[in-house]
């Protein structure tokens, strides 16, 4: 038996990066994927590694800022599947550039992805799971923990990640839903969003300068945090900061 069987999973972003490999985990540990995201060649991809691995999944283009599609999403995967008991908010993005010189479109922009997506994500599962309980795991990153040159509205949005997941796990705990809710923050990670980062700030070798272990960290690496928050494992996890940087927020 695996780790999250029986398990019904929803992640988004899941078209490349930490959400595939949440969805590739998963999916092996014996939950059903509900795998959504804008980029629909990379879900077809998803899909077919999962698939391929004998894992279920079904996916779905989802622009998480469209409050709509939210219930769209749990509809799809509950006639699919059954009631949802897991969601992985970990769609995001990541503009870069200095306060003086950032347009408030940009900022809104950031917030709009990387904050309501959260907020509406978390509102859905908590109305879909209701009093069966289940595990919302929020994706924030070490950039909501600390600043960061340059990243301003980055680190704005991840810390709102980080803060929201709290008052949500204390919210549903008082209510007696079942319902826990965490946060995972991960470091530099070998994903195309990161890589395009690094690309702005030329720095090709920022995690070997900035992580004691020397290296970024893997997808996979993070997508086990997020099985082990997902399973009964974590049942007295909630409200928790998952910090997965091999070692970066260690020096604080």
């Amino acid at each position: 038996m695996g780790q999250v069987d029986g398990e019904i999973a929803i992640i988004t972003g899941a078209g490349s990066g930490i959400g595939r490999a949440c969805a590739l985990v998963l999916a092996r540990e014996g939950a059903a994927i509900m795998a959504t995201d804008i980029d629909d060649e990379g879900l077809r991809v998803t899909e077919r590694l999962v698939t391929d691995a004998g894992g279920r999944i079904i996916t779905a283009h989802q622009d998480v800022t469209d409050e709509s599609m939210w219930e769209a999403i749990f509809s799809q995967t509950e006639n699919a599947f059954g009631t949802p008991s897991v969601l992985v908010n970990n769609a995001g993005i990541a503009i870069a550039g200095a306060i003086t010189d950032f347009t408030l479109d940009d900022w809104r922009k950031q917030m709009s992805v990387n904050v309501d997506s959260v907020f509406l994500g978390t509102r859905a599962a908590m109305r879909y799971m209701g009093s069966k309980g289940g595990s919302i795991v929020n994706i924030s990153s070490v950039a909501g923990l600390r600043g960061a040159a340059g990243a301003s509205a980055y680190c704005t949005s991840k810390g709102a990640v980080r803060l929201f997941s709290k008052a949500a796990a204390v919210e549903c705990a008082q209510m007696g839903t079942g319902i826990r809710v965490n946060s995972v923050h991960p470091g530099i990670i070998d994903t195309p969003m990161v890589a395009s980062i690094l690309g702005m700030f030329d720095g090709d070798d920022m995690a070997e300068r900035l992580t004691p272990m020397k290296r970024p960290g893997t997808p996979e690496e993070i997508a086990y945090g997020c099985l082990y928050l997902g399973s009964d494992e974590a049942s007295y996890c909630n409200g928790t900061i998952l910090t997965i940087d091999g070692g970066t927020t260690a020096r604080q």
